[in-house]
């Protein structure tokens, strides 16, 4: 821990110095190379007085002479052509006689390269409204004086910053119990109900497997209340087969006070039912379906589902058939989880499809497998694969969002699956595959196949 501690304020205060120790050993050589430039402005402009009087070549001689530049033989004057002289140059030449002759018609000052340095070229009008050129000298040598000094210096304090930080870090580290801290916190957040609280697991060896251990209990935790919510929720939704008998019945008790309360209250009570309905599913997804034990006689299951829907469905003019339940036919589903899925389906048929709509119950049984078909002549479904989310309930008014999902998981448990998809019919198509020996939470790949025992349409209702 201290060794890492050690490498990350190490990274940061390498960073950190180079971030700042970079740019400023820039600045310092252009500082330097400024001050150069500058220098030799002053020497230039320390002649501009004489230039303004006088163009002799003895009094210029005396004054370049005079200056540090000029002593030093850095110093040129560049005199222009007169009527009684040509272009006269006194000093130490440097630069080109057309870089000369480009300040001279710029009228500013500039620099050239020239070997072993640079020249500064200042321009100044002479009283003939002639412009005279003075070049000074500066060499490289000069350009750079004091930065390697300074760079030596900045290095120097970077070295220091980087070997202070890593001292104290070190210091730090061994007094450090970060990561002890982080997990009693840790604890102290989920026992006040902060379920989303993980450790990092890092630190010692031991932290690291007690953070482990911490996040697989927190998560177990997590699974346990979720699926717990979910319960709730499935066995509130069952709720919604009786809360439909009573809204249809409700609707043809006519006219009337007692009327109007008696649908008044059962359009509060499937508020209510819906308004638990999705407080209970405000959890995360269940990580995985519970597992089935026991079975139970579909085709009987079946028929007694249907006999209860039939007489709603007589009542709405719906043609109802249903074929393959004559036979008993056993599964590896409770009996309670079975009548479940039935009601959410054909629930689901009166709910959102039109009154007369017609549907469909078809069950047919493989070595291996029972296939239970559910159509109905109604609208479809648009989004097959958002009809199967948990809590998805879309646009369509009154649902929740698990009616499809309660099939879904019980089909699942048994290594089944459940596939939207349209019917003969032209409306939706429900096909719940239940496993005879799948294992629980396996889903058997399978063929999309259609029964040769379809139907064109229903028309018989069917015992």
């Amino acid at each position: 821990m201290r060794w890492a501690l050690i490498k990350v304020c190490l990274a940061v205060t390498g960073m950190v110095v180079l971030a700042f120790a970079v740019p400023l050993a820039l600045v310092v050589k252009e500082m330097a190379s400024d001050r150069a430039f500058s220098q030799a402005e002053r020497q230039a402009n320390a002649l501009g007085p004489t230039l303004s009087i006088t163009s002799d070549r003895e009094q210029l001689l005396q004054a370049v002479l005079s200056t540090e530049a000029g002593a030093d033989g850095r110093m040129a004057v560049h005199l222009p052509a007169t009527e009684d002289r040509a272009e006269l140059e006194m000093g130490q030449v440097r630069a080109d006689h057309e870089a000369v002759e480009i300040a001279r018609e710029l009228k500013h000052a500039g620099v050239i390269d020239v070997p072993g340095g640079s020249a500064f070229l200042q321009p100044f009008a002479l009283g003939s409204g002639k412009i005279c050129i003075v070049e000074v000298f500066v060499p490289e040598s000069e350009v750079g004086r004091g930065v390697a000094f300074a760079w030596l210096v900045l290095a120097g304090v970077g070295l220091a910053l980087v070997t202070g930080s890593v001292l104290v870090a070190d210091r730090l580290g061994i007094r450090m119990t970060q990561p002890a801290e982080r997990l009693a916190g840790a604890a102290q957040q989920l026992g006040r109900g902060s379920l989303d609280v993980r450790v990092p697991e890092e630190g010692p060896g031991e932290l690291r497997r007690a953070a482990e251990a911490f996040n697989a209990m927190a998560g177990q935790v997590v699974e346990l209340l979720a699926n717990e919510r979910e319960l709730a929720a499935d066995l509130s939704h069952r709720l919604r087969t009786p809360l439909t008998v009573l809204r249809l019945n409700a609707a043809s008790l006519g006219e009337g006070t007692a009327a109007e309360q008696t649908r008044s209250a059962v359009a509060h009570l499937e508020r209510e039912v819906d308004t638990i309905i999705r407080a209970a599913r405000e959890s995360r997804p269940r990580a995985g379906g519970p597992l089935l034990s026991g079975g139970c006689d579909a085709s009987e299951v079946i028929r007694e589902r249907m006999n209860f829907w039939a007489a709603l469905g007589e009542d709405e003019g719906r043609a109802i058939d249903v074929a393959g339940a004559e036979e008993p036919v056993f599964v590896p589903v409770p009996r309670a989880d079975m009548a479940a899925a039935l009601d959410a389906l054909l629930g689901n048929i009166f709910q959102h499809t039109p009154e007369g709509t017609a549907f469909s119950l078809d069950m047919h049984r493989s070595q291996d497998a029972v296939l239970i078909l559910v159509s109905d002549a109604g609208p479809g479904i648009a989004d097959p694969e958002a009809a199967l989310t948990r809590g998805n309930d879309g646009e369509r008014d009154g649902s929740t969002g698990l009616g499809l999902d309660i099939v879904r998981q019980m089909a699942e448990a048994t290594g089944g699956d459940v596939r939207v998809g349209s019917s003969v019919y032209g409306g939706a198509e429900i096909r719940v595959w239940i496993q005879l020996n799948g294992a629980p939470g396996e889903q058997t790949r399978r063929r999309d196949r259609r029964s040769p025992r379809r139907r064109g349409r229903p028309g018989v209702t069917s015992g």
